[in-house]
């Protein structure tokens, strides 16, 4: 048989390929001829079969067939042979294939061999793809390479601990003796593989963490020597000693240093002197200065020195080089809650980062420009926020209106600032704003008499000739039939008023109506809104009257049975209609749980105030079982309400509804119900003061929703004592890993025959080693009975990355929903 072409030529023959296929076609050729060779048990030419294998490997094409060659290979005494067999076996075996299993023998061999390369490639083996069965059999080998005096042995034999205690952590106290001895080496290599060693350890086991922090005056004294030591031609990048080293040295200290007094106080000193010492003109320096920032973040550092951070911060985001500038945002974004008056000092910088070209750097920015707004700062930050909605892209307008939403609310020095600064948004990114932006702008306005004729005055002009803001449009609606008649008085004083007749007035409004810009919620906003004016204006009732005839038998559902009302309105309650249609009261502004209550029915907001009081004499209350149907009238889905903590924005709307993923959300639309009706605005306000629960919920059994990388949630039931609609679910969230999982967010969503509210959550932080809980309340109402399933997503940090999941909840148990 003529002998194998070499490894080289294969490449070049391969390289020479001009499509694809024929690329397959020198693949197969050469894979058939492997094949022969196999089955010959052709020695000599084993070794560069499989080395032109594992090319193919890389390529993409299966080498599979050259797993057990990879074995005999290693079995071989020659030590190229070995250096391609391992090589095979990192990359062609996992230990999902039991064939691997047969390597430990030869492994525990080459451990023992008299040649130190040998050695070290069993090592690098073992820790690259060794099985938990693999490194109980073969720790005792890597301990003693851990106590030989041969330092390129002990590096990797440090490393192959690393992976030996991930797969097997009990096996950590057989390496303690050793790893003690570690940090007195000299050669740097060891150094830094004892350090990841230890930081692995201490990250795995508290006992570990409590038992290095007494290392710490010894690691401050090696980074100290990494300062101060002069140029080292062996360790020196772009003029710093060994940052690779100072960088695992500063992440261990981190680790050592969190939550303990003691630790933070030894490590004060060293790291204010690497953050004035460090050369900050080349990438290097940066990379030392932002990971010694983390750590005086995370340590408990004197007050001085987390200014000094922060500045460093700061510095970062002048530089020109983006990642730079987006870790910088990043950092100060989390540090903001802690250290607010520190960043507030770069506040400037911050802003001017919202005109990046970059679209990460601009997120990171408007978030963190959100948290910084004050009661002092908010008129200046709000105005550049409001430039930067009107001109940025619009996958930023959602986040960016929701936030200025909440900043305003929260910080607004008059209402008529608040007023005008929503009106800005409506009329710059109206079609972004969340779902509750309409009733929550109703509700202000209403609450602010004295500025009705000004708000009235300024949204007729606002939707003049301009219809494409259907948010706007709704609310100038409303205004304007719950305003109207100041809107035509004309005795508007706080900027110069404006002329207009009722029967401009109505024009407009009729406009909207045949606008083929209005949305069926839209119309229904303005049909009401003329209806009101049959009492506001004096000479315009059979105008009004005929406009509402008109749609008695509009194709739309919605519009036509509020115009058959209207219609039974006028022809057998006239005498009713002043009292049903008069101006709305003074809502009381109500937070339960967190929540702002404010309520939207078939597109219109109704005056629900939350008060036990009894409702008013001329109105006849509903039965209980109706006031909760009718919080899902309408054919729209109704999107979860999420508690999230204040220090976030507020998810938009889109994000609640893809949670809905492919659930089948079609259904029978429920009666809606009629539009001067106050409904109560969640599951289970306006119900008696009487026992909400029944004992039969102690015989409903609990279900785990979410099981996955620790964090597991349960979900454990209540079934209302007077309304058997209402299910009440109380999650439980417990973390088995060893870190904690910080700002936890939890959302659900559910088909739109349902109705779902989320309570405020326990706490956002779940801790480690199952020490505690999060608890947060669902209620979901279940009118008819159907089998519950809910699109659940979970959000939160560990480890230092963000995590998102999604999963879907179908294993109710039926004492749950029948």
């Amino acid at each position: 048989m003529p002998a194998p072409i070499r490894l080289r030529e294969l490449i070049r023959t391969i390289r020479t390929a001009r499509t694809q296929a024929e690329e397959r076609e020198m693949i197969q050729k050469e894979c058939a001829a492997i094949r022969s060779s196999f089955r010959e048990e052709d020695n000599t030419y084993r070794c560069r079969n499989v080395a032109k294998l594992l090319y193919m490997h890389m390529l993409g094409y299966p080498a599979h067939f050259g797993q057990l060659e990879c074995l005999k290979l290693i079995a071989s005494q020659k030590f190229t042979d070995k250096r391609i067999g391992y090589l095979g076996a990192m990359l062609l075996l996992d230990e999902r294939q039991d064939v691997h299993l047969l390597m430990t023998n030869c492994i525990k061999n080459d451990l023992n061999h008299s040649t130190q390369y040998v050695q070290g490639l069993a090592l690098c083996t073992l820790g690259c793809m060794g099985s938990s069965e693999m490194c109980r059999d073969l720790a005792g080998e890597v301990e003693k390479l851990l106590k030989t005096s041969n330092s390129y042995l002990r590096k990797k034999a440090a490393l192959c601990a690393v992976h030996v205690i991930r797969k097997v952590p009990e096996l950590m106290e057989m390496f303690l003796p050793a790893t003690k001895n570690l940090l007195n080496e000299k050669n740097h290599g060891v150094l830094h593989t004892s350090v990841v060693l230890l930081t692995e350890m201490c990250e795995r086991s508290p006992d570990m963490l409590a038992h290095f922090r007494k290392l710490v005056p010894q690691l401050v004294r090696i980074l100290k020597n990494l300062i101060m030591s002069g140029y080292s031609p062996e360790h020196d990048v772009s003029g710093i000693s060994d940052p690779f080293l100072q960088v695992r040295i500063l992440r261990l200290l981190r680790i050592l240093g969190r939550n303990d007094d003691d630790s933070s106080e030894a490590m004060n000193d060293i790291l204010a002197q690497v953050a004035t010492n460090t050369e900050t003109s080349k990438n290097v320096g940066n990379a030392i200065l932002y990971e010694t920032v983390l750590t005086i973040m995370d340590i408990k550092s004197e007050s001085g020195l987390r200014v000094l951070a922060i500045n460093i911060l700061g510095r970062f985001l002048l530089n020109n080089d983006k990642n730079i500038r987006y870790v910088a945002l990043t950092s100060l974004l989390k540090t903001v809650q802690t250290d607010h008056n520190a960043v507030q000092r770069h506040r400037s910088t911050i802003v001017d980062c919202l005109k990046d070209l970059d679209v990460s750097i601009k997120r990171r920015a408007m978030e963190l420009s959100f948290a910084l707004v004050n009661g002092n700062n908010v008129r200046g930050m709000m105005k550049e926020l409001l430039y930067f909605l009107d001109s940025c892209e619009p996958e930023f307008k959602a986040d960016c209106a929701s936030g200025i939403f909440l900043a305003s609310e929260k910080y607004a020095p008059s209402k008529r600032w608040h007023i005008d600064t929503i009106m800005r948004v409506l009329t710059m990114a109206g079609s972004y704003v969340r779902d509750d932006a309409v009733p929550s702008l109703i509700q202000l306005i209403t609450n602010s008499v004295e500025m009705h004729t000004y708000t009235v005055q300024r949204l007729y002009k606002a939707i003049l000739g301009d219809y494409s803001q259907q948010p706007l449009v709704q609310v100038a609606s409303w205004c304007i039939g719950e305003y109207g008649d100041l809107l035509v008085s004309g005795q508007c004083e706080e900027e110069p008023p404006i002329q207009v007749t009722e029967d401009e007035v109505l024009d407009i409004l009729e406009s909207i109506l045949i606008s083929n810009m209005s949305a069926s919620v839209t119309r229904g906003y303005t049909l009401t809104a003329i209806m009101k004016l049959s009492t506001r204006f004096t000479c315009n009732v059979n105008r009004v009257r005929k406009i509402v005839s008109v749609y008695s038998s509009s194709i739309d559902v919605e519009l036509q049975q509020r115009a058959v009302e209207y219609n039974t309105l006028f022809k057998k309650y006239d005498h009713m209609r002043p009292a049903l249609l008069e101006r709305m009261p003074v809502m009381e502004k109500v937070t339960i749980n967190g929540l702002t209550e404010i309520v939207q029915s078939n597109g219109e907001t109704e005056s629900a105030v939350l008060e036990t009081k009894s409702p008013p004499s001329g109105l006849q209350p509903l039965s209980q079982a109706n006031d909760l149907l009718d919080l899902l009238g309408g054919t729209d889905i109704t999107p979860v309400i999420p508690t999230a903590p204040t220090s976030k924005p507020d998810s938009t709307g889109g994000e609640l509804l893809d949670l809905l993923g492919d659930l089948n959300l079609t259904c029978s639309p429920v009666s809606a119900p009629v539009p001067q009706i106050a409904q109560p605005p969640f599951l289970l306000d306006g119900l008696p003061s009487q026992p909400l629960f029944s004992d039969i919920a102690a015989g409903i059994p609990s279900i785990t929703a979410y099981n996955k990388n620790g964090l597991k949630i349960d979900f454990t039931f209540e079934r209302s004592n007077t309304n058997p609609s209402v299910t009440v679910i109380t999650i439980q969230a417990s973390n088995s890993t060893e870190l904690d999982m910080t700002d936890f967010v939890f959302q659900a969503a559910v088909p739109k025959t349902f109705q779902l509210q989320l309570l405020s959550p326990s706490s956002g932080v779940i801790p480690a080693f199952n020490s505690g809980t999060i608890t947060q309340v669902i209620k979901v109402l279940n009118p008819q009975k159907q089998q519950l399933r809910m699109r659940i997503k979970l959000t939160y940090n560990h480890k230092g990355s963000a995590i998102q999941d999604l999963a879907e909840v179908s294993n109710f148990p039926p004492q749950s929903w029948q």
